[in-house]
């Protein structure tokens, strides 16, 4: 579960490798929630033999062996997957994974640990001199992380911050309040690390982390005004106000608006 087709590029996104340790592929898992689909990363220092894998997606064969087959041409290993959150387009796999490559699975939520130790904001974990840092973001999800990258000013987001659209703050588990505070502590540290680029979970590269980082602050201020306005104006439940406020949205994606509908509508109540 990711975004709502808001804001954002309308270009088409096919993976690859970014900068000198990073590299996406794309799994085959688009949807109008997934975009192109699910990014799974591959994270390594130059010259390095082991790497860290950041969420696998979908329990896909066709995927993971796409991993594997590229994992072989680069000559690298697996040391750790990391996952995002636990939602099931990027987690699905993990379990699998794990068979497959022996590497252990951190992840916030001990659901999603397979073979390993939790993660924890804060944490630092390094792999043949690529060093991650861990960045608790909770909204979208309870158990979201951001991973940044300080060597080369990547931060990879999961769903925190798309490369096209909003992300849907996933009620009840997501929370506009701890959402909006996640991106002014994501914007904080994209700041402390001069951050090149955002790696979202599913989308694009975004090349400006501060200018992206804001825009997302300013759309979810004005949608609150928005709400605020539809429920002064009589819009009680999250399907009211979505009839009121999200009037430009596909159907298929309406039930994760009305999610996004009743955190607003909760934030607001408890005085936002």
């Amino acid at each position: 579960m990711s975004g709502l087709p808001l804001l954002g590029s309308t270009a088409a996104w096919s993976g690859g490798v970014i900068g000198h340790r990073a590299e996406c592929l794309l799994a085959p898992n688009p949807s109008p929630m997934t975009l192109d689909g699910t990014n799974t990363w591959i994270l390594a220092e130059p010259g390095a033999r082991a790497c860290i894998v950041v969420d696998p997606g979908p329990d896909d064969n066709a995927h993971l062996d796409a991993l594997l087959a590229r994992l072989a041409e680069r000559d690298l290993t697996v040391a750790l997957t990391v996952l995002t959150h636990g939602h099931i387009d990027h987690s699905e796999s993990a379990r699998h994974w794990h068979e497959l490559t022996g590497a252990p699975v951190r992840a916030l939520d001990p659901e999603h640990r397979h073979g390993g130790e939790g993660l924890a904001d804060g944490d630092v974990v390094s792999v043949e001199g690529l060093e991650l840092h861990v960045v608790a973001t909770p909204g979208h999800s309870g158990d979201s992380v951001s991973l940044v990258v300080p060597a080369e000013g990547l931060i990879l987001t999961g769903d925190t911050v798309l490369g096209r659209g909003t992300t849907v703050v996933a009620w009840p588990d997501g929370d506009l309040g701890a959402y909006l505070n996640s991106l002014d502590l994501l914007r904080a540290r994209a700041e402390s690390v001069a951050a090149q680029r955002l790696l979202p979970g599913h989308g694009p590269v975004l090349e400006d982390p501060i200018g992206v980082i804001d825009g997302y602050v300013e759309h979810r201020r004005a949608r609150l005004d928005q709400v605020r306005q539809a429920m002064a104006a009589g819009a009680r439940t999250a399907e009211e106000v979505v009839d009121a406020v999200y009037d430009d949205i596909p159907e298929a994606v309406r039930p994760a608006a009305i999610m996004s509908a009743q955190a607003q509508v909760d934030f607001l109540n408890a005085g936002g």
